[in-house]
């Protein structure tokens, strides 16, 4: 379970908050008085938000970028890191499979949340809740996770995420690690045809963390609290 401070606050850094579900979990968070760590490429798209938000430029292919988060906010404690920020790639099948797309989908989706864990994993230790939430998917399971698009890179991606995200929770027991699926959410990637509302969505995964307890560290469920098969 993730605690709140004496003052009902916590400190939350979301990855990849400038839009779609990142920016419906970052509003959230604002709204009930929690003080916001926005990292994304577009802080300025950010200007304005009500409540306590700080946007800090952040771009998950940049390993150098990832790597400064230690001096820019060495000394901060972290509650709560919510993991969000993916690409999708080429959607063509494996006809568009190529090392180029695939390493990139690969370095923001995988190795992105892995190092920003390491960054902020002693700020992560001096706060309350001591919880990382990846914003995984179903695409990424084995067992659920094959459906009729190209997405060859995107369910690679998040498989590896699962996995390393399993490691996580097996190596570093002082830390809760979550994984969570979105379900199919109304955003720019979700696209047209997509079911749950951003809003639904992003309110599911903060009541999932809430009542998550160290016990859950390293399952995988839905953003309404079903167990997502590996």
């Amino acid at each position: 379970m993730t605690s709140r401070g004496t003052e009902g606050r916590q400190t939350v850094v979301i990855s990849g908050a400038a839009r779609g579900l990142g920016r419906a979990l970052l509003r959230q968070c604002a709204a009930r008085g929690d003080r916001v760590i926005a990292l994304c490429r577009r802080p300025e798209a950010l200007a304005g938000e009500p409540g306590m938000v700080e946007a800090v430029w952040l771009d998950l292919a940049d390993e150098t970028a990832i790597l400064g988060l230690a001096d820019r906010l060495g000394g901060t404690p972290i509650d709560l890191l919510v993991q969000n920020a993916a690409i999708r790639g080429a959607t063509g099948g494996l006809a568009e499979v190529s090392g180029a797309d695939l390493a990139a989908v690969m370095a923001v989706n995988v190795l992105g949340p892995l190092l920003l864990t390491r960054v902020l994993r002693p700020n992560l230790m001096a706060g309350c809740g001591r919880t990382v939430a990846m914003i995984s998917s179903r695409a990424g399971s084995m067992a659920e996770g094959l459906d009729p698009d190209g997405d060859y890179a995107y369910r690679c991606s998040k498989a590896a995420l699962n996995m390393a995200t399993r490691k996580l929770a097996y190596d570093d027991p002082a830390l809760t690690f979550l994984l969570l699926h979105p379900g199919w959410v109304q955003t720019e990637m979700g696209g047209p045809d997509a079911e749950v509302p951003v809003e639904v969505s992003a309110r599911g995964i903060l009541e999932r963390i809430a009542l998550a307890t160290s016990a859950d560290s390293g399952t995988f469920r839905t953003w309404d609290g079903r167990p997502v098969a590996w």
